[in-house]
């Protein structure tokens, strides 16, 4: 008996994610609603003494009180590949004419091999993920609310002003999240559309990610 023909498999991830499309630093999801993504700095609490530390945590408290919207706080850990930082090492010692900085360069290459070989060194990146939805607005009639929802986010695609509106309250509310944590004592930032791009290339692809970065969106040519 003839073996059965494998299925050539068309899905892509793209299929999977709620995210209809990604416009103007704003990721525009399929049920109609808007997300905007902050990625903020950490802080190492270990190293504070115990003033600080209940400082941060009254901060952080006052934070949460504040907040009268649902957020997402993401913690996204990868390990960190230094391949790259480690051949570009190598490169260096091998074109230093330096005798002393060729075996210091050597002797820092021989550090980072073994702090290697100890454990995986793993890089933690901290978001913040603040959504807007029209059901959310309190000041809508019920009737207007649940129509604009349950809107197709393609009529969303074709209604640059819509978006337009959605994406102002939008930004309200990342203006008052970056106000707050920036108040902590974090580097906060949010995200353009380059940087959700990456950001979702390297999260669905680590491992093409870590060999092959992501070429300038500007630069992208669509067929």
């Amino acid at each position: 008996m003839a073996a059965p023909r494998e299925r050539k498999i068309n899905n892509s991830t793209q299929r999977y994610l709620s995210v209809a499309e990604i416009r103007e630093n704003t990721l525009i999801m399929k049920d109609g609603s808007l997300r905007s993504v902050i990625m903020t700095s950490s802080i190492n609490f270990a190293l504070k003494n115990e003033d600080e530390q209940n400082g941060l945590i009254a901060s952080y408290v006052n934070f949460l009180n504040n907040v009268s919207f649902p957020i997402q706080i993401v913690i996204q850990s990868r390990e960190l590949n230094i391949e790259s930082y480690l051949r570009a090492l190598r490169q260096k010692e091998k074109e230093q004419t330096n005798e002393l900085l060729k075996s210091q360069t050597a002797d820092y290459i021989n550090y980072i091999d073994e702090l290697i070989s100890l454990g995986k060194i793993m890089n933690k990146r901290f978001f913040v993920i603040v959504p807007y939805s029209p059901l959310s607005d309190q000041h809508k009639n019920f009737i207007t609310r649940v129509s604009e929802i349950f809107t197709p986010s393609s009529i969303i695609k074709m209604k640059q002003d819509r978006f337009t509106k959605l994406r102002k309250e939008l930004t309200r509310r990342v203006d008052s999240i970056i106000s707050s944590l920036s108040a902590i004592g974090l580097n906060v930032v949010e995200l353009d559309t380059q940087g959700l791009i990456e950001l979702f290339y390297n999260t669905y692809n680590p491992a093409t990610a870590g060999n092959e970065k992501m070429s300038d969106i500007n630069n992208l040519r669509l067929e």
